[in-house]
């Protein structure tokens, strides 16, 4: 049961929970705001269903709105039926269209399908032009840019003013007579403009009379020419027509005359349609609700336009509460957090370009539904893509008849500051939390660590680099009584070096135990040799007690050298250190080996120096006697070298033989108990046996002068060298 629990309420069980519930917050926290935003388009879009209905409320049933505004045709062709766009400022009479913004799109092109009377080719027209009409205040503007080979003006002294290029302007004024002038000059400059017919019997007058209502300028261009005029509002109703009379030579008839619609009777005039007043007055009153209004009537013109798409973002951008904008906090998220929010959040765009909207003539499915008698919202991008619009068209209703439809548009940019609001508080708190939860981890990893960390060092003390158990280390381990994954690895990492301290023990002492069991059965047999050597025996008989003898003599040599490393080490515990001259125990060694191995060359220069070292100078000797053995047993040229090297406070011994090189696996493990290289010439004929005891003895006694010993490879030519490195008595 408790093993359970500790499974339960691990630190694995730990960890995962903390975890999800880290990562569940930022996502349920963007779920959340992602909901909210889908509520307020929602809810934006039926606020502006609703501001479109309560405008088309007001404006059902009042056909005085649309008669003035030629909704009534059944029909209307562009071109021929004109519109005034709104202008946003006063027109400068220069001739110029600087004035006039975006003329190009909001311009009609006359051409060669545009030709009243005779009918040219389109390779013998000579001219044509573009034409805009625009509303500023009580003025309707006109701007036309011909293009003509040749420009004929008026001559000085001629009394016609058809005998050159002009331009000729019919329209009905508000009480619906028909006027008909004619705009003929004599040079650039300003206008000349002259009546031509009768205002009661609409006959043309033998002599045209000059008007001064018609206002503007005659500028020559590199092309052709321009005429920028204007009328007053006052002046000129919702029919109306105008030509443009291109002449070659001097004092001769039009060659092609190009117009809007056929100047010469009212029944052949066009339409213009100037945006209503009244109606611009009725939506201005609506445009206090932060939206864009349209009114259209049921040809898709424009009869009234109020407020900027640009500015209508909606309520809500107005309504953020930026109460909690003070604090250090506040600061410290303004100044590191917002340029990270900057670039990850879709910023509302107040620069954007709307360009899907003619603002003569509105299309779209919502107004097509509309104007079929069915309220439609759309959604729709921007030209640009930068910004989201959505739109509600509801349909005008005049004698149960749709007459025209109410467009009301707004951005989305007051729900994309909310929602960026939303999520920047989202993040921040977010921030916060996962800082704390940082903290919490690592103070809680750091304790985790800390606790693998103190079960690695211990690990690492209580067993040596040779895998010997340190019993006093092993003793003083302190087991760990958390109840969790890591304390019950503690406590049986405890364990375990406690049974692998009682294995060690026990395989230490089993040498010893094995030689002094089989010493007795050994004397037993040997002492039963001698007496049976001493019996009179076949010669035959005398061969095989011989071979007995030398089997019993090597056991006892095989026995003697499995206690003497347990020996050694018993021994080397209860030896006091002593400070001697080690190239005294250096010269009287090697002297010995001079005498023991005659056979072989010892290169060996004798130094008089005074090297002290602390230890036993006995096993100083006994070591060098293990190396120089397995230096000659290993030798293939008899020759050994011996030379010694002082470095800071260490001096360094050196024994190279000549011969086979240790295997790379060989080098880290020579030194090790019971290890034994490979078979030499040497050793064959040697019938002692090799236990692998002897650099181990080697080692133990290095070990115990606080120094080190290691093999390794030497070429040209290949051999052995060992280095036995022992530190420096201290003064």
């Amino acid at each position: 049961m408790k093993n359970k629990l500790n499974f339960r309420f691990g630190l694995r069980t730990k960890l995962l929970l903390l975890s999800s519930f880290l990562f569940a917050i930022p996502w349920f926290g963007y779920q959340y705001v992602w909901e909210m935003e889908k509520y307020l388009r929602f809810g934006q879009e039926q606020t502006i269903i609703g501001t479109a209905r309560a405008l088309a409320t007001s404006l059902h049933e009042r056909p005085n709105l649309f008669n003035n505004q030629a909704s009534f045709l059944p029909d209307v062709e562009k071109g021929k039926d004109l519109y005034g766009y709104q202008l946003s400022q006063a027109i400068n009479l220069d001739g110029l269209p600087n004035d006039w913004p975006s003329f190009q799109e909001k311009s009609h092109y006359y051409g060669v399908n545009n030709q009243l009377g005779q009918q040219l080719s389109v390779d013998k027209l000579t001219n044509h032009f573009s034409a805009a009409v625009g509303k500023y205040d009580k003025y309707l503007y006109f701007f036309i840019q011909v293009i003509d080979d040749t420009v004929i003006y008026r001559d000085e002294n001629a009394r016609a003013i058809n005998k050159n290029d002009h331009l000729e302007l019919s329209f009905n004024d508000i009480n619906g007579n028909f006027q008909r002038f004619i705009v003929s000059n004599k040079n650039q400059g300003w206008l000349a403009a002259y009546r031509i017919n009768d205002l009661e019997s609409n006959e043309r007058l033998q002599f045209p009379r000059p008007v001064s209502f018609i206002q503007g300028q005659w500028r020559d261009t590199e092309q052709g020419y321009n005429i920028e005029l204007r009328i007053p509002l006052t002046k000129i109703s919702d029919r109306l027509a105008f030509a443009i009379h291109d002449v070659d030579t001097p004092l001769s008839a039009a060659t092609t005359i190009i117009g809007s619609a056929d100047p010469s009777s009212a029944a052949t005039l066009g339409t213009i349609l100037v945006p209503s007043p009244e109606i611009e007055r009725i939506v201005k009153g609506m445009s206090y609700t932060q939206s864009r209004i349209w009114v259209v009537d049921q040809h898709h013109r424009v009869l009234a336009k109020s407020g900027d798409i640009k500015k209508a973002s909606g309520l809500w951008q107005k309504n953020i509460n930026n109460s909690d904008n003070d604090g250090s906090w506040y600061a410290w998220t303004q100044k590191y957090l917002q340029p990270l929010f900057q670039h990850l959040l879709n910023k509302p765009q107040d620069d954007f370009i709307d360009r899907l909207y003619d603002t003569q003539n509105l299309t779209g499915e919502h107004i097509e539904a509309a104007l079929a008698g069915m309220p439609k919202s759309q959604w729709r991008l921007t030209t640009d893509k930068k910004a989201v619009i959505i739109s509600a068209a509801y349909p005008i209703y005049i004698s149960d008849k749709v007459n025209g439809a109410v467009i009301v548009e707004e951005t989305t940019n007051g729900i994309l500051s909310v929602r960026n609001k939303a999520l920047e508080k989202l993040f921040t708190s977010i921030l916060a939390i996962m800082l704390l939860g940082a903290f919490a981890f690592f103070f809680f990893a750091s304790r985790i660590s800390n606790r693998i960390r103190q079960l690695r060092n211990q690990a690492e003390i209580a067993i040596d680099e040779h895998g010997r158990i340190n019993n006093e280390i092993a003793e003083s381990m302190q087991v760990s009584t958390a109840n969790d994954e890591i304390g019950d690895l503690s406590r049986s990492f405890s364990t375990a070096v406690n049974r692998l301290s009682q294995y060690n023990h026990y395989l230490e002492n089993m040498s010893s135990r094995l030689s002094h069991e089989l010493r007795t059965p050994i004397a037993i047999v040997r002492t039963s040799l001698e007496n049976l050597s001493l019996q009179a025996l076949p010669e035959k008989s005398s061969a095989y007690i011989d071979r007995a003898q030398s089997g019993i003599n090597r056991l006892n040599n095989i026995l003697t050298n499995m206690s003497e490393a347990t020996r050694l080490e018993q021994m080397l515990n209860q030896t006091d250190k002593v400070s001697f001259n080690l190239f005294d125990v250096l010269n009287g060694c090697v002297q010995g080996y001079q005498q023991i191995y005659p056979n072989f060359t010892i290169e060996y220069l004798a130094s008089d120096k005074k090297v002290m070292l602390a230890g036993s100078p006995e096993h100083i000797a006994q070591l060098l006697d293990k190396v120089v053995t397995n230096a000659v047993e290993f030798s293939d040229d008899n020759k050994l070298f011996i030379t010694t090297a002082l470095k800071n406070k260490d001096i360094t011994i050196h024994v190279s033989n000549n011969g086979t090189l240790l295997p790379d696996t060989m080098e880290e493990r020579l030194f090790d108990a019971m290890v034994s290289m490979r078979e030499t010439p040497q050793m064959k004929e040697d019938k002692t046996p090799h236990l692998g005891l002897g650099l181990y003895i080697a080692r133990l006694i290095c070990e115990f002068h606080q120094g080190h010993i290691v093999a390794s490879n030497h070429h040209n030519p290949q051999g052995v060298t060992v280095s036995i490195t022992l530190p420096l008595q201290v003064k």
